[in-house]
């Protein structure tokens, strides 16, 4: 039996939502550069669930679906205050709030297509509201409800702030959404689909999700390179940070990708935004340190930035705390992650791979007494 290490390279299952051929990403047949350009993050939940672009009414629908489920229960915000806000992270709250949600939801075990598409609703409203009411009660201040006149990037940093955000702001955030949303087979969109395929509920494979990307493998990097430009400190620190790193074998978080090998076509578009925040923000430095690690690992190692590097400039540009991009990661991926969940739903198969035994055989057994 061929053992593949990580699965690299397996293919798993059939899909219609996302693809990588040839270091190009795209959603349902749209590339990532034109969507990235053009396209509002609701747009593309659309083009993700329903696997077309929507007109007009369909836009307005479902943003308007959105809005209506925005709100957290009362007592799911007062359940929140019990946990341990400032001594746990934050994915771990996510986690456990979005698995308290199935049990507020009557119909979380009801399994129709319908009622399945309502959940995906109800949790991709929901998702910026728990974020940003965590942000604000682990400062001791209130949560702050979402509003129904801004769209999806600039309720979110409304709710964050309590500031309505500057269109650069709402633009940056509406990119970074955009360009995380979806991205084929990833571990966490993997962990979803292999949760619901024993046809376990939404909810439970949205946690399953968020547990996985949790890991600083997955979905912490971006926060990982944002520790990485503190401590560095300076354009001068750059040289002998990163040698240091190289000399001693050190992964450098930000850099590389399993199933890219050119490039992550993603990267730059944040590149772009984060020159231009850091500019506004009076903090330059962050976008000259990030260019001239870019240039040395290109060089050294011919490693390439992924989406993940200029994110977390731009995530700290937009005034967002470093150990919250993880869960905006969340915020934007769940589209994928319930993406994928319903199109597992339309024609599930349990997913059960075997392992290749490497352990002793035939052993004999000897009593307790005389081990």
């Amino acid at each position: 039996m061929a053992v593949t290490k990580g699965l690299e390279g397996v293919i798993a299952t059939t899909s219609s939502i996302s693809s990588i051929i040839d270091d190009s990403l795209a959603y349902v047949g749209y590339d990532i550069d034109v969507l990235a350009e053009q396209s509002s993050f609701e747009e593309v939940i659309y083009l993700l669930w329903h696997q077309k672009l929507p007109n007009d009414t369909e836009l307005a629908k479902l943003k308007q679906e959105l809005a209506d489920n925005a709100e957290l229960p009362v007592s799911l915000i007062e359940q929140m205050k019990l946990m341990p806000l400032n001594k746990v992270h934050p994915m771990a709250v996510l986690r456990s709030t979005v698995s308290l949600l199935g049990a507020y939801d009557e119909s979380a075990d009801v399994m129709d297509s319908e009622t399945n598409y309502l959940k995906a609703v109800r949790l991709q409203a929901k998702m910026p509201t728990i974020v940003t009411a965590f942000s604000r009660l682990r400062k001791g201040l209130d949560p702050i409800s979402p509003r129904k006149d801004l769209g999806f990037a600039a309720n979110f940093l409304y709710m964050l702030n309590g500031q309505e955000p500057e269109d650069i702001a709402i633009e940056a955030f509406n990119k970074a959404l955009v360009l995380h949303a979806d991205h084929e087979l990833n571990a966490s969109t993997f962990t979803a689909r292999v949760c619901v395929a024993t046809l376990s509920d939404v909810y439970s494979g949205i946690t399953s999700a968020i547990g996985a990307l949790k890991g600083p493998l997955h979905g912490g990097a971006n926060e990982a390179v944002m520790k990485m430009l503190t401590e560095i400190g300076s354009i001068d620190n750059v040289e002998p940070y990163i040698r240091e790193k190289i000399a001693k074998k050190e992964k450098i978080m930000g850099f590389g990708h399993r199933v890219y090998r050119k490039g992550d076509p993603r990267a730059k578009h944040l590149k772009e935004m984060a020159r231009k925040l850091t500019q506004l923000t009076g903090e330059p430095q962050l976008y000259e340190m990030s260019i001239k690690i870019e240039t040395m690992l290109k060089e050294e190692k011919n490693l390439v930035p992924n989406v993940d590097f200029f994110s977390a400039s731009v995530y700290h540009s937009l005034g967002i705390d470093h150990d919250l991009f993880t869960p905006i990661f969340a915020v934007s991926r769940v589209s994928g992650w319930l993406a994928h969940i319903l199109e597992q739903y339309e024609n599930n198969r349990l997913i059960r791979p075997r392992a290749d035994y490497v352990g002793p055989e035939r052993l004999e057994y000897v009593p307790v007494n005389k081990r």
